[in-house]
């Protein structure tokens, strides 16, 4: 199985581009959301790490970006309960697809959080800073401080894309992204 592995900043588009490929894709984002709606033992070790922030079960976003903007250090304290979680999605969906001949992986922290092998294909995804934050800003819940956050977790984006094998100039047109994910697809393939 080839591993194509998705990076790139918040909002550069890599859910857009992970669906062109044609291939079984696993979203870390996705992931998350289902953890947050769906388990419990997530919602006590967060209520207990974090106590005047987490009310209720399931999660709520507004509860984590609470949280994140009365103190920075607190997305620490999430990633350490939630990340544990993606890692056995992540395993379960791998098994699930291990007759595939590729799996594509958008993981945003897929550097970061040393989830690599070294025979994964990395693609970079390159879009301009106005473009990005021109579509962040039509999110639910769009708000600059926890980008701000998010992105101190980050590698800087030269150092993604210089150990990246491919590059995709996202403009967000998808003929220009799809010839772009064929051309990939014809390299690796041979």
């Amino acid at each position: 199985m080839i591993r194509i592995a998705l990076v790139g900043c918040i909002g550069s588009g890599k859910t857009f581009i992970s669906k062109l490929f044609g291939y079984p894709v696993f979203n870390a984002d996705d992931s998350v959301a289902k953890i947050y709606l769906k388990n419990k033992k997530v919602f006590l070790k967060l209520k207990k790490k974090i106590p005047n922030f987490f009310k209720s079960f399931p999660v709520k976003k507004e509860e984590l970006i609470n949280a994140i903007i009365k103190n920075k250090n607190n997305i620490k304290k999430i990633s350490s309960v939630v990340h544990p979680e993606v890692r056995k999605d992540l395993k379960i969906f791998l098994k699930k697809n291990s007759k595939q001949k590729v799996v594509i992986l958008d993981i945003p922290l897929f550097f970061e959080n040393k989830l690599y092998k070294k025979k994964d294909v990395i693609v970079f995804i390159q879009s301009s800073n106005k473009e990005i934050l021109k579509r962040l800003k039509k999110r639910k819940n769009f708000n600059k401080l926890i980008l701000q956050n998010l992105k101190r977790f980050q590698l800087p984006l030269n150092i993604k894309k210089r150990n990246s094998h491919y590059v995709i100039k996202n403009n967000f047109k998808k003929h220009l992204a799809r010839k772009c994910v064929k051309d990939i697809l014809k390299k690796i393939l041979l």
